[in-house]
């Protein structure tokens, strides 16, 4: 099974994401990895991404489940996938399961302000709900996590939705 933990930037999927995989003693792989130079450019100078940006940087993500899921192995994996179409493509037929972090914008433009080093200025946060989609009971594989005290508990309820989950 791949596991993908996703969300707004500065949700926590990254952190959440390298908890669950050593919880789960699965790799981990953190979406950002498979951006173009041209996607990160872009956003390190404050553009957001269109679908046209994301369409290469999915089918990279897509490509890469696709080995672990014919090596019969199970990874986590951190990737925003904001709508549904993004998620669609992931699930796919692919034994997918999503875990999307809920975060309220203050709180989410908060992390970012402390975040440091990193290519996604917190000035992009805004366009990143402009357009995301939370996911509705309807999407297959998808599930809502909304943030606990800490990370840790966070990956834990992750843990217990999956065990519910079947």
């Amino acid at each position: 099974m791949i596991l993908i933990v996703a969300g707004v930037a500065g949700s926590g999927k990254t952190t959440i994401g390298r908890l669950l995989a050593a919880e789960l003693a699965w790799p981990f792989a953190d979406g950002d990895a498979f951006h173009p130079a041209a996607n990160l450019a872009k956003m390190k100078a404050g553009v957001p991404l269109t679908d046209q940006d994301r369409e290469p940087w999915l089918r990279a993500i897509c490509a890469w489940m696709d080995d672990r899921v014919a090596a019969a192995e199970s990874a986590v994996l951190a990737c925003s996938a904001l709508k549904r179409s993004y998620r669609e493509l992931l699930v796919d037929d692919r034994p997918v399961k999503v875990a999307f972090l809920a975060i309220g914008e203050h709180d989410d433009e908060a992390r970012l302000r402390r975040r440091s080093g990193h290519f996604f200025p917190e000035g992009l946060a805004a366009s990143q709900f402009a357009i995301m989609q939370r996911p509705t009971p309807a999407e297959r594989n998808v599930f809502l996590v909304t943030s606990e005290h800490t990370p840790q508990l966070t990956a834990e309820k992750i843990i217990r939705e999956l065990a519910l989950a079947g």
